[in-house]
């Protein structure tokens, strides 16, 4: 089973920790078997709202399956290193050269700083201390007002609500879109992304809408995505007409519903190759009877990154 590490530092922000804590812990009530464990330096660490957490000082074995966040905390005005000892830092930057993805949320893009892993790469923070982070550490890239940025196995988000976001996407690319959106719901927030387009999930950018029409049919699509779409049994299945049914779709999502599946089986299929599938085998488990359709989507990249709701 998967384990998520938070690594807590002193006078961290509880949502930082709280919201993507609350993601995995629902993928896991969900049947996807994560293990969620607490790490600090010292027992008992103070919050920035007034509460202590309690914590294990000792790491667990961690392989390449797993995920170690660091949550963010209440950085003082030019506060250039990480409220953490040397061997935190070697043990993020350990389990990233094992192979395992790091993330941080808001300030906590200081330890992975520091732990040498944002040389060379793409990251974000809050856009407070994005100037700090960058005059930190001058060899990252840092990108502003974006929700979040995954670098080679190196994932950083902008603070607070957003680590939600970051856990989603991380979810929807392991276990589907379908897993996330379900996720979602259950926490009552929005399955959405607003950051780098480069890596903007399908089902994440398609959901910020509020019609519960349009959201009952991608329950279905993102359900069976790999299957053939009926329109007629799509529509019977959310009690509308064909016609109705690709008005309102369109409306709120901004495509279609064959386009959203496409972009669905697209995006699995990418996922996919990157892991070393062939593109003849990403094809045939994403729906498609060979790899012609899924090279031309390939050349395609409008259909990854258009989209959007209608005004």
């Amino acid at each position: 089973m998967p384990t998520v590490v938070f690594l807590l530092a002193p006078q961290l922000h509880l949502l930082d920790l709280a919201g993507p804590a609350q993601v995995f812990s629902t993928a896991a009530d969900d049947g996807y078997g994560y293990v969620l464990r607490y790490v600090a330096e010292q027992p008992e660490v103070p919050a920035a709202q007034g509460i202590t957490m309690r914590a294990e000082t000792g790491w667990p074995e961690l392989g390449r399956q797993d995920i170690v966040v660091v949550p963010g905390w209440r950085a003082s005005a030019h506060q250039h290193r990480p409220p953490l000892g040397e061997e935190s830092l070697r043990r993020l930057a350990a389990h990233h050269a094992a192979g395992g993805i790091v993330a941080s949320v808001c300030a906590g893009a200081q330890a992975l700083g520091a732990a040498g892993l944002l040389d060379g790469r793409r990251c974000t923070t809050h856009h407070e201390i994005a100037a700090d982070l960058a005059g930190s550490y001058p060899r990252a890239q840092v990108i502003k007002d974006v929700l979040y940025v995954i670098d080679r196995r190196v994932a950083t988000s902008a603070g607070i609500a957003s680590g939600i976001d970051l856990a989603l996407h991380l979810i929807a690319a392991r276990h589907g879109p379908s897993a996330a959106a379900r996720i979602a719901r259950a926490m009552v927030v929005y399955a959405r992304r607003n950051g780098d387009e480069s890596q903007a999930s399908a089902m994440l950018r398609h959901r910020a809408h509020l019609s519960d029409l349009a959201h009952r049919a991608q329950d279905q699509i993102e359900a069976g995505f790999a299957d053939r779409l009926s329109l007629a049994k799509l529509a019977a299945a959310c009690g509308v007409s064909e016609r109705s049914l690709t008005r309102h779709f369109e409306k709120a999502t901004g495509t279609t519903p064959l386009r959203y599946q496409q972009a669905l089986r697209l995006e699995r299929a990418e996922h996919l190759i990157g892991h070393g599938t062939s593109v003849e085998s990403a094809a045939r488990a994403v729906g498609f009877q060979d790899a012609r359709m899924l090279r031309r989507l390939r050349s395609r990249p409008a259909l990854r990154l258009s989209g959007g709701p209608r005004s």
